[in-house]
């Protein structure tokens, strides 16, 4: 018993280092400007294929939401299947670099309901990709959705932020929505974020009031340029958070 309140308050005490650690979202503009994009993946991420069937559970044309989606190839992937993906994103840059990689024309539109936005849609409407705030995003603007794909968005939100994310992700749930989450953890006291470290803990406090939440899968992510950031070891994990019955 002792052994676990040592763990707890070493767990809280890890997290304090971050949680006033804030990014604006004009610094993460500069790093599309910058071509600062180390978080993009050129591959389908592996622990997506993996769990991806735990996800769809056998349903066709499931609608996906991605949250701050970048130009994640993950999004061309599902719709090549036959679902439906719709994203939020701040640069326009990332977005129109996602279509041009991707090799797919699309149309470029107002967003009434959110001033100064635009949605950038595939002309064949199996991708829409929102440039604006995520926050000023809600399922009045984009509809709910059956499937969630939270790769670079929970870990790069700033900390302080964390539940008001989790309602706002919550409130774009269907009832039969399945929602992955992939977290990090390593020693925050050695790197100061972002991503940021999030716990099982975390996730559970956020999510929990609304969602059942399973570990489904950790791997040692842990690679050479996670040197440069003082880490000596970095455990990637994926969640399922389902919405509790009502």
């Amino acid at each position: 018993m002792l052994q676990q309140v040592d763990d707890t308050l070493i767990l809280r005490e890890e997290m304090s280092a971050q949680e006033n650690r804030v990014m604006a979202l004009s610094e993460w503009e500069d790093r599309w400007q910058e071509g600062k994009t180390g978080f993009h993946r050129s591959e389908v991420h592996n622990l997506l294929e993996s769990n991806l069937d735990k996800v769809v559970c056998g349903r066709n044309e499931v609608r996906f939401f991605f949250p701050l989606c970048g130009k994640a190839v993950d999004m061309k992937w599902l719709a090549d299947m036959g679902h439906t993906v719709v994203g939020v994103e701040i640069s326009e840059k990332g977005i129109k670099q996602f279509f041009a990689e991707q090799n797919l024309a699309f149309n470029e539109e107002p967003v009434p309901a959110i001033s100064g936005a635009k949605v950038f849609k595939s002309t064949d409407g199996k991708i829409s990709i929102y440039q604006c705030d995520l926050y000023k995003f809600s399922s009045t603007v984009g509809g709910k959705f059956g499937g969630i794909w939270d790769r670079g968005a929970l870990v790069a939100i700033n900390p302080c932020d964390r539940q008001k994310y989790a309602t706002l992700l919550m409130s774009l749930m269907n009832n039969d929505c399945r929602y992955l989450v992939d977290t990090l953890e390593y020693n925050p006291e050695l790197y100061k974020g972002p991503p940021f470290f999030v716990s099982e803990e975390d996730v559970k406090n956020v999510f929990g009031g609304g969602c059942d939440v399973e570990l489904l899968e950790s791997v040692d992510a842990f690679e050479e340029k996670h040197k440069s950031w003082g880490l000596d070891s970095l455990t990637e994990k994926v969640y399922l958070l389902t919405p509790k019955a009502q």
